[in-house]
């Protein structure tokens, strides 16, 4: 829910624009008044009006003959409006009247309280009742609208704003259902994380390690991909490795084409298989030729030693897709794909396969069919627990193993708070730092 909070701040900030465009479009009332004050005769000993009397002034005060009055006075065309405008209160236990009035101007607004106290005045000279009133507070232009009140407003809207976020983002919460905890991710699939790469949002234009510094984060995830992967279980061979994801867009490539070059400068002799005959990028990334390589050695037109190039890092040789086939998946279960592995087996220690994504076509099934295992690459935030538990039923269908799976475009805060951050204090404001120091012959292509 926390990871929400952007969906709850921006909804937050439209109730509050509503509440304050709702507020600019109302209609501006402003309010005066002006107090009259009621006294006896100076002869008849006593400074008190009877307090029935006061509140019968009252509602003439505030009544239809008053405003009558004001309405001549002022040469206003309705009467009701001006009533409706005008009220009259006494005020506490005085014999004080408050008479006062509305209106869309300030100097309206005075003008009525103004005009109405002193039709009063005339009105209670003519009759004759011996009592005395005078204006002891006159009316005063004020200086803002009495409504609509805008702090209020504001604060429901930013509360109804509020509320609305909360509801919002615990609905995205519920139909969530992208994987996003290394932990999570485990126990979906039943396989071991082999590694966590944070996002970076300049892998796109340095999609290899070899155009990073040494110590940038995303260089270090490869390193301890590569260190978990040697220790993974022991006692049995992976010398080939197949790396898939469920879905299209996930990192497989990017992953594939990395821990190859990681694990040859440790001196390993690493053939990486471009084997994703549909939309193969690992000749893209390392900028190598790819016209001549996989099919090409599966229908027997060039030999293997031909086909194998060199990516720039020692002691890796790469194997890309060839000419892409119109039926890859009846090329790569041929008798000829399992020779080529066996092969490939007998004179690499490791050999990773870039494969196509496991869900929308059968070939990497069929690959991790004839590896030793199989990665999984999930993406943080995007891939579905359906989708893995799909793929991951893919690769048992055909006795494949899973090795681990790898956590790709993870936000560097999340992997350190579910203890998958890579110890040196690293946040996000690195990525924007770092630099590339050295770069090798395909490090500079686009990815």
């Amino acid at each position: 829910m926390l990871r929400r909070w952007p969906t709850v701040a921006v909804v937050t900030l439209l109730g509050l624009a509503v509440a304050a465009f709702g507020l600019s479009s109302a209609t501006e009332r402003y309010t005066s008044h002006a107090d009259v004050l009621i006294t006896p005769p100076a002869d008849r000993g006593t400074t008190a009006v009877a307090e029935r009397t006061v509140e019968s002034y009252a509602h003439v005060l505030g009544g239809r003959t008053i405003a009558a009055d004001v309405a001549k006075e002022l040469d206003l065309a309705s009467v009701g409006a001006t009533d409706d405008d005008l009220s009259a209160a006494i005020v506490g236990d005085t014999s004080v009247l408050r008479v006062t009035a509305t209106a869309g101007t300030g100097e309206q607004a005075a003008a009525l309280s103004r005009t109405a106290s002193e039709a009063f005045l005339t009105w209670l000279d003519d009759q004759e009742s011996g009592l005395q009133a005078s204006v002891v507070e006159p009316a005063a232009v004020p200086s803002a609208p009495s409504s609509p009140q805008r702090a209020p407003w504001l604060l429901l809207g930013g509360l109804i704003g509020l509320l609305l976020g909360l509801a919002v983002a615990a609905a995205r919460t519920l139909a969530d259902s992208s994987v996003r905890t290394p932990a999570e991710l485990e126990d979906i699939v039943g396989a071991p994380v082999l590694g966590a790469v944070a996002y970076d949002k300049t892998a796109v234009q340095t999609p290899l390690i070899t155009s990073l510094g040494t110590h940038h984060p995303r260089f270090e995830a490869v390193r301890i991909l590569r260190t978990n992967l040697q220790f993974l279980d022991i006692d049995r061979e992976h010398t080939v490795i197949t790396i898939t994801s469920s879905v299209p867009g996930e990192g497989k490539s990017t992953t594939a084409t990395n821990l190859a070059i990681a694990i040859a400068q440790t001196g390993s002799r690493v053939a990486l298989v471009e084997g994703d005959l549909r939309r193969p990028r690992v000749s893209e990334y390392l900028g190598i030729e790819k016209t001549v390589g996989l099919t090409t050695v599966l229908v027997g037109r060039v030999d293997l030693d031909t086909a194998l190039q060199s990516a720039g890092t020692p002691g890796l040789e790469v194997l890309t897709s060839g000419a892409l086939p119109p039926n890859p998946s009846e090329i790569l279960q041929t008798d000829a794909m399992k020779a080529l592995v066996s092969e490939l087996r007998d004179r690499f220690d490791v050999v990773l396969i870039d494969a196509p994504p496991l869900l929308p076509v059968t070939d990497a099934s069929l690959l991790a069919s004839i590896s030793d295992g199989a990665i999984l690459v999930v993406r943080h935030g995007e891939t579905g627990r359906e989708d893995l538990r799909s793929a991951t039923a893919r690769l048992r269908a055909v006795n494949a193993r899973l090795l681990g799976t790898v956590l790709s475009m993870a936000p560097v805060k999340e992997l350190s708070r579910h203890g998958y951050g890579y110890g040196y204090g690293y946040g996000p404001e690195y990525f924007q730092r770092a630099t590339a120091p050295a770069r090798s012959r395909g490090g500079a292509r686009k990815g």
